[in-house]
């Protein structure tokens, strides 16, 4: 079993970690008080694998000595769980710059505070946590993707560090454009084998049909095309941190060109090294 706690100072992406993480595959609980954790573990290791990776966020708002933390991470780590503590800090005026755009209030920034001496406050006392803290990120000139990155580089797994999954699915512009596509490409210019009597009724999964639509120059042409931009675009997208692309080809009704172009782009990416599905939405209406 695995705990990470993740601590640190106010506005300095905590939350945003802990979502990210929860997409690795971490189980998240929000603001679970140190006197807690130790039984929280013992569920933990109760339940059979359910909850192999937890991240319990924890900062200021407990309201309680952070002496506490750091005697359970101690005892935690005696009973032989691994237990790591990530702590995020940030520079105070880009703390600043995003409680002024967030529009919230800094949880110290009582009784007249500024959010300025709120913060100084809350380094001094979190010193100790940072100090204890077997992760320390500086998240002041992270960008989302490259607080993910960083993330994934310390605990994601091999399937983690893979980068985008790509979805490459078919359809039918008569059904509509799938709304979760984030590219979408026409094959209508292609001839087409829905007016050739032997090839109505397949599709482009069948090898008579795909022999037709990659009988036609313009294919190739769109093809050569289409993967350049794929190799252009894909590690841009991974670097980005894009977990999932979904790639969509269409053609009229989506039996024939657009699944013939769509298996064939499939089989490029995959060679290309990416994880890839492929799907067709309307094959079989």
């Amino acid at each position: 079993m695995e705990i990470l706690i993740i601590s640190g100072l106010s506005g300095s992406g905590k939350s945003r970690a802990a979502t990210y993480l929860e997409d690795m595959g971490y189980y998240i609980v929000d603001n679970l008080p140190a006197e807690m954790m130790a039984k929280f573990a013992e569920f933990c290791a109760a339940s059979s694998g359910r909850y192999d990776r937890v991240a319990l966020v924890y900062d200021v708002r407990a309201g309680e000595p952070f002496d506490l933390l750091i005697e359970t991470l101690e005892n935690l780590k005696t009973s032989g769980v691994n237990c790591r503590m990530l702590f995020l800090e940030a520079e105070t005026q880009v703390i600043i710059n995003r409680y002024k755009e967030t529009r919230r209030m800094h949880p110290l920034a009582t009784n007249g505070r500024s959010i300025a001496q709120a913060v100084q406050i809350e380094r001094e006392m979190l010193q100790p946590v940072r100090d204890h803290a077997d992760f320390v990120l500086d998240s002041s000139s992270f960008s989302t993707a490259k607080l993910r990155s960083e993330l994934i580089n310390l605990f994601g797994t091999q399937a983690d560090r893979q980068g985008v999954n790509v979805n490459v699915l078919s359809f039918g512009f008569k059904h509509g454009i799938p709304i979760e596509a984030d590219l979408v490409f026409d094959v209508r210019f292609m001839p087409n084998p829905y007016y050739v009597a032997e090839l109505k009724q397949k599709t482009g999964l069948d090898q008579e049909v795909h022999d037709f639509v990659f009988n036609f120059q313009q294919t190739h042409q769109f093809m050569e095309q289409l993967e350049k931009m794929m190799s252009f675009l894909l590690p841009l997208y991974s670097e980005e941190g894009k977990s999932v692309l979904v790639i969509a080809i269409g053609c009229t009704g989506g039996h024939h060109r657009s699944v013939a172009v769509a298996h064939e782009l499939a089989e490029y990416i995959a060679r290309e090294g990416y994880q890839v599905a492929e799907n067709h939405r309307d094959i079989s209406r």
